[in-house]
């Protein structure tokens, strides 16, 4: 591996950079981004029973809020339980953009790396063809200065697309992850208006 990051030159090393990163942000997000952690089922009715049983309502609710990003969202809507049906749609509504903007968090950054690594790639090739072209002289070429630019060239237009391919599929999948997770959401945040406001039972 040493040897292919000596041959592929110094533009190799932005393209390191960006892998490196790229990794530890889906790692980050294959972690963040589980079912069981943004909406863990059975969440709506445990919540909805507790509430209705009475108790320390105020306890139940820091609780969910605490829970999951699901729970933030159940959590703004029945604090304002007491209120009209519109008030607690707009508390849910501003706690969902609240937790939809958390759950795109990085994913503008691996787009970004999915976007741009082939470019980075492309750069590390017209720097080897740079290096190619200066080792022709009017004597003949240096065919050591010839292999080194086509290593330079190939190695970053590869490691590039490398980077590229797994970054993209990825962001992909998250996207339409918090997608529907967001729908989800949405949704659950619709029956319990309704449980509330006594439309379901």
């Amino acid at each position: 591996m040493l040897a292919i990051i000596q041959s592929a030159g110094w533009p190799i090393y932005p393209l390191l950079l960006a892998s490196i990163i790229s990794v530890a942000l889906i790692i980050e997000r294959l972690v963040a981004l589980r079912r069981s952690k943004v909406v863990p089922s059975g969440l709506l009715q445990r919540a909805v029973g507790e509430f209705k049983r009475g108790g320390n309502n105020d306890r139940i609710i820091e609780d969910l809020e605490r829970h999951s990003p699901l729970g933030r969202v159940l959590a703004a809507g029945l604090r304002n339980v007491g209120s009209s049906r519109e008030v607690m749609k707009e508390s849910i509504e501003e706690a969902g953009a609240a937790v939809s903007h958390e759950l795109d968090r990085y994913l503008t950054t691996l787009g970004t790396i999915a976007s741009i690594s082939p470019l980075m790639g492309l750069f590390g090739t017209v720097v080897g063809m740079i290096e190619i072209f200066g080792s022709q002289s009017p004597s003949g070429s240096n065919p050591q200065q010839l292999a080194h630019g086509i290593s330079i060239a190939l190695y970053n237009t590869g490691f590039g697309l490398v980077i590229a391919i797994p970054s993209l599929i990825f962001w992909r999948h998250f996207r339409a992850l918090v997608d529907g997770f967001v729908v989800e959401m949405e949704q659950q945040a619709v029956r319990l208006v309704e449980f509330m406001h006594g439309d379901r039972k």
